[in-house]
């Protein structure tokens, strides 16, 4: 279950959001962020100690979008193999549509990834349980044959994680809506490599 966020507090993180991307984390000064949003320092430190832990709103904002497109994508009433590929798609074109919108904030993300990785971390979670779900389905409708799905779904998450890099910085463009990607990714994630 997640807790609303006050608006106030939503508004301040949009504010420092478009900050960061614009002039980065580093050159953004808290002062900055309480006079841009209208509200004054006193209430941007009723909310947030320091910029480390605007800048952890900020991400864990920005994941909130792909939460919510990638549960849009499990509630589908799609067969279990079309689902994965949907959500592998669709979490990918998302990572990418977040890191890329966030302009300057786009290089901090990568700089400081492990802030970055410690945010993540429920976002992780949360999945891997998709995965689960959406394994669980499909071995129960015998589209897959999955023997230890905690751990496949865990191995697919950590596979999405490692595309990450090369689909936000366009050296591998992949898309749903192209046959041949589809193909490939079916291939090797539904049929492996090996031919028996």
């Amino acid at each position: 279950m997640t807790v609303a966020t006050p608006k106030t507090k939503r508004n301040l993180i949009e504010v420092a959001r478009q900050l960061f991307a614009k002039k980065g984390v580093d050159s953004t000064t808290m002062n900055e962020i309480a006079e841009a949003s209208g509200y004054g320092r006193r209430t941007l430190y009723t909310y947030f100690k320091n910029k480390k832990d605007v800048y952890k709103a900020v991400i864990g904002s920005e994941l909130q979008k792909l939460y919510a497109a990638l549960e849009d994508v499990i509630k589908r009433d799609l067969p279990a193999d079309d689902k994965l590929m949907m959500f592998t798609f669709s979490r990918l074109s998302i990572i990418k549509e977040v890191v890329t919108r966030n302009g300057t904030l786009r290089a901090d993300f990568f700089r400081d990834i492990w802030l970055v990785e410690n945010v993540r971390k429920e976002f992780d979670k949360k999945e891997i349980h998709y995965l689960e779900t959406i394994l669980a389905d499909g071995s129960k409708s015998a589209v897959f044959t999955v023997n230890d799905i905690p751990r496949t779904a865990e191995i697919l998450h950590f596979a999405l994680k490692g595309l990450e890099v090369p689909v936000i910085r366009g050296v591998l463009n992949l898309r749903l809506d192209r046959q041949e990607d589809r193909e490939i990714v079916y291939n090797l994630v539904f049929k492996g490599l090996n031919k028996r």
